[in-house]
């Protein structure tokens, strides 16, 4: 729990930084005229979701580094992920309906993620994900895992815990 907490400190300090470069950015003084006739450059807001505590990503890839995915995930009513476990990180968002959280890392064993709601998953500890609803789950993933290993892990025993 102490090395969880160290990790969303971090993953805190560098959305903090983000945001406040984006505020910067946001509030900078009118462009000059070689601004103007610049690119400009849009975003979007694809997803947000909240976390109740900080976050922090570490991700030790070794010389081989890191991969990021973004992944979007449906799964059907009455389906599931099956248990799994991660070698690096994910940061999810609940983009509809509801996802039963199965892990020993929520009290009792359970959580319930509805549309809205972030999910953080470290590494190494079995878990599973299922739709108990009547309508499709979507989550939209970005996964941080060491080059060459699987985005998800479901030989069990090479889990850490």
């Amino acid at each position: 729990m102490e090395r969880a907490t160290k990790y969303l400190k971090q993953a805190a300090g560098l959305a903090v930084c983000a945001v406040m470069a984006l505020t910067i950015t946001a509030c900078s003084t009118a462009p000059t005229a070689s601004e103007t006739m610049a690119p400009k450059i849009s975003a979007i807001d694809i997803a947000t979701g909240d976390q109740s505590e900080p976050v922090e990503v570490a991700v030790d890839g070794g010389a081989a580094g890191v991969g990021v995915t973004f992944r979007e995930i449906t799964i059907e009513p009455g389906a599931g992920t099956g248990e799994h476990c991660h070698y690096g990180q994910l940061i999810a968002v609940v983009q509809a309906g509801e996802l039963t959280h199965y892990s020993e890392t929520h009290p009792g064993g359970v959580r319930v993620y509805k549309a809205g709601e972030s999910i953080i998953e470290g590494a190494g500890y079995p878990h599973e994900g299922r739709n108990e609803g009547d309508s499709e789950v979507i989550l939209w993933v970005t996964y941080v895992i060491p080059d060459g290993k699987p985005l998800a892990e479901t030989e069990l025993a090479n889990c850490d815990s």
